[in-house]
C-alpha cells in the first residue's frame, strides 16, 4: 500500500475529489487547507494604496492510501485534472504504508 498526499489549488479541489469518488477512493481521504511558498515566489497585492507581498499562497492537501497497483491509473487521472499548465499547480509525494491495517477508534 502507499500513502499519497496531495497539493493542489483550491480551484481544482472539487475536480480531483470527484474524481477521486469515481475511483472509489473518496471515502478515505482526508482534505487539508494549507498554505505554500515555492518557486511561485507569491503575488504582490493591493490594500488601500499600498501594495504589499503574499510569500504563501492557498492550496489544498488531500490524503490517502491506496494499493499498490492503483498508483499509475491514481496519479495518472489527478495530474491530468489538477494541471492548469501554471507554474505552482501541485505535487503529489508517494510514501509507502507498512501497516495497511487501520485502527478505528
Amino acid at each position: 500500500m502507499k500513502v499519497l498526499t496531495l497539493v493542489v489549488r483550491p480551484i481544482r479541489v472539487e475536480a480531483v475529489l470527484e474524481a477521486l469518488a469515481e475511483l472509489g477512493l473518496a471515502d478515505s481521504c482526508t482534505v487539508i487547507e494549507a498554505k505554500g511558498y515555492s518557486r511561485q515566489k507569491g503575488y504582490l497585492n493591493r490594500y488601500v494604496g499600498s501594495e504589499y507581498s503574499m510569500a504563501f499562497l492557498p492550496k489544498v492537501e488531500i490524503h490517502l492510501s491506496i494499493a499498490d497497483d492503483r498508483y499509475d491509473e491514481v496519479a495518472e487521472r489527478i495530474t491530468r485534472l489538477a494541471r492548469t499548465g501554471r507554474m505552482g499547480d501541485g505535487k503529489i509525494f508517494v510514501l509507502p504504508l507498512a501497516y495497511p491495517e487501520a485502527i478505528d477508534f
